[in-house]
């Protein structure tokens, strides 16, 4: 059995050669300051210090070495790599400078340069239609009027002579607060505003009462369980239907023109005695019923009428609750939904568009109306 190669030379071992260690370094540093970019510094340190790279190479050939031979090309070696590694580590930091300057030059922002586009404001046209209806009773001389929207059950029913046993009570319409005895809801109508108003003020009283009020309805395309109203009321000497009907026609021609015609119908209502329906002319078709390619008008379905809402006497009953003698003085009152004007002003096609938040639907009503 024959001893370890002491004589063995480790300069006969390529890889170990001296010159191609030093070949190796320098090829290295120049590739490293050759490069540019981060990504380039990538591709070098790959090369030059990655697992098939000269050095790599020539460190794992040190291990074949005898004992006497590896101190020496293990210094030889660890110098060379070390060096490769500080100048690519120089190299990058560099590079990293001068990509974060650059940055900072080509993605600088003036903050004092104007704005070159403006998005217009918008406010919701729900809002803006309500104060238009509002606005045309103001410019009448009545007073807006407002209340809360968690109301009594005793102004939101029973002072509108809503009885017990009246199936707009019932909990499939009506919003009730735990406990459902508490006597709290969230109010169907804006009809306690004006129950409020008579308990609070002397006539006369000419208000206009908007508002947002409550039903358990699912949301489709023409209901919502959270909607707008805007009621009227007038409490007065003298009062009759014909100035109901007067009020109601010069509502009509400040929202939808002059020449609009309205017809009355008879109805029921618990508050008001006796109670009608009111309906003016369609603005789209002018009555014809047909729309400008001779089709069914799509405002009024060929009727010629839209309906307005609900209107009539205040109720005697409703009177003395609130404090009025009736013998004394009358009023009327009227009042119609928020959603529903401006679907019929605007064309709207449901109540989707309105409640789901989408910034374009109010942008294309701007500031006004």
């Amino acid at each position: 059995m024959s001893g370890p190669n002491t004589d063995y030379d480790p300069v006969e071992v390529s890889a170990l050669d001296p010159a191609a260690i030093e070949a190796a370094s320098e090829d290295a540093l120049a590739a490293i300051a050759a490069a540019t970019s981060l990504d380039q510094l990538k591709a070098v340190r790959i090369s030059h210090q990655g697992e098939r790279s000269p050095l790599a190479l020539a460190n794992r050939e040190i291990g074949a070495l005898p004992p006497s031979a590896k101190a020496e090309a293990g210094k030889r070696v660890g110098r060379a790599r070390a060096g490769v590694a500080a100048a690519i580590a120089a190299r990058q930091t560099e590079l990293e400078a001068e990509r974060d300057e650059r940055i900072l030059v080509e993605e600088r922002v003036d903050v004092t340069v104007p704005a070159t586009r403006r998005t217009p404001g918008a406010r919701h046209p729900i809002e803006l239609v309500t104060q238009r209806l509002a606005d045309a009773f103001v410019g009448m001389g009545w007073e807006v009027a407002e209340g809360p929207e968690l109301e009594a059950e005793w102004l939101n029913f029973d002072a509108l002579n809503l009885g017990p046993d009246h199936p707009a009570r019932q909990m499939q319409d009506t919003f009730f607060l735990d406990p459902v005895d508490s006597g709290l809801v969230l109010r169907t109508h804006t009809s306690p505003v004006q129950v409020r108003t008579m308990l609070e003020q002397e006539p006369p009283i000419y208000i206009v009462a908007p508002g947002k009020v409550f039903r358990t309805d699912d949301l489709d395309a023409t209901h919502t369980p959270v909607f707008h109203q805007i009621e009227c009321l007038a409490i007065d000497k003298g009062l009759t239907m014909a100035h109901l009907r007067g009020a109601i026609d010069a509502f009509v021609r400040i929202m939808f023109g002059e020449e609009i015609r309205t017809r009355v119908r008879c109805s029921y209502f618990p508050f008001t005695e006796p109670s009608m329906e009111t309906d003016f002319v369609c603005f789209a078709c002018h009555g014809a019923g047909a729309g400008d390619a001779g089709g069914q008008c799509r405002v009024c379905g060929g009727s010629g009428w839209i309906e307005l809402g609900g209107s009539g006497m205040v109720n005697h009953k409703v009177l003395r609750a609130c404090g009025i003698d009736p013998d004394v003085h009358s009023g009327f009152a009227f009042g119609l939904g928020i959603e529903r004007a401006l679907m019929l002003r605007h064309g709207v096609q449901g109540m989707h568009e309105m409640v789901e938040g989408d910034i374009r639907f109010s942008q294309q009503f701007g500031m006004e109306v």
